[in-house]
């Protein structure tokens, strides 16, 4: 059931971005950059998280819809520009060239800000959604990405390139990359339906706990497992001088640390009185991947 589940969702966000990034948008190689950064795979992770959020609190994915869409986009966005040379420097990306190698360095940084523009676009359209819970989820997706989030975690993570970096650093810079994005999916899908304060902060505690543990899985595997599996330069943060989880902690012990976040999401869910299921299996599937 839980596969018929993500195997749905996937097929309904593939169809959604296809459609998102279409032909309304007019015939240029920005598109053309666009659509190569997006539709050519990817965990679909995020928008599983808006959907299966939203279902918690008894919301239809047709309400979920624009959301699931703008994070995916949004998350394109930020992956574009993380692999420029002058952030990461990568080559491989979901086992393809990175746009700036298919393409060129000018186009990828355009068609970054054009899906980041195009994700509050969306987001913001008419649709079934209250006003309120359009409004809600902008603010949530911008504080996201933006000096509190997403972009001032990386620009820590590019500071920190070369340096000693503590544990707890390393837990509090990843939780602005990586797990904002990550709890603001969740809340951006239990805002499409009736979410009580409890509930909220429940999401909020997963969300972070979700993100943390995607992380150092990201983490481990960049030192376990092959280029050609992970879709990308296996090893690429010891290379660039990067703390990492399991540089700091070990293989062992990082692998513990994921597990218990895991538990610490499953246990928040627990307090949300609706099925979490679906939840719970993406907290799961957070760590129990191979890319």
């Amino acid at each position: 059931m839980d596969q018929d589940w993500l195997d749905h969702i996937r097929i309904r966000i593939d169809a959604a971005l296809d459609h998102a990034l279409g032909a309304h948008l007019g015939d240029s190689k920005l598109l053309e950059a666009a659509r190569y950064s997006v539709l050519r795979g990817g965990k679909r992770l995020r928008p599983a998280l808006v959907y299966a959020a939203a279902e918690a609190v008894d919301a239809s994915q047709d309400a979920a819809d624009a959301a699931a869409i703008s994070v995916e986009l949004l998350h394109a966005y930020s992956l574009i520009h993380d692999d420029l040379p002058a952030m990461d420097d990568d080559a491989l990306r979901r086992g393809q060239p990175t746009t700036h190698i298919a393409f060129d360095e000018a186009t990828a940084i355009l068609a970054g800000d054009a899906l980041q523009a195009l994700a509050f676009s969306i987001l913001g359209q008419d649709d079934s959604r209250t006003n309120a819970v359009r409004v809600k989820q902008l603010r949530l997706l911008g504080d996201a990405v933006g000096f509190q989030g997403m972009a001032l975690g990386q620009a820590i993570d590019l500071e920190s390139e070369g340096k000693a970096v503590s544990l707890d650093a390393l837990k509090a810079m990843h939780a602005k990359k990586t797990g904002a994005l990550i709890t603001a999916s969740l809340l951006m899908g239990a805002a499409c339906g009736e979410a009580s304060d409890s509930d909220w902060d429940a999401l909020t505690q997963a969300g972070e706990a979700i993100g943390l543990a995607f992380q150092i899985q990201d983490d481990i595997l960049d030192e376990t497992v092959s280029t050609e599996t992970l879709g990308k330069t296996q090893g690429r943060d010891q290379m660039l001088g990067k703390s990492t989880f399991p540089s700091l902690m070990g293989i062992e012990a990082s692998e513990q640390e994921a597990s218990a976040l895991v538990e610490i999401a499953i246990n928040a869910l627990a307090q949300i009185d609706k099925d979490t299921t679906m939840l719970e299996t993406l907290a799961r599937l957070s760590v129990e991947r191979t890319n």
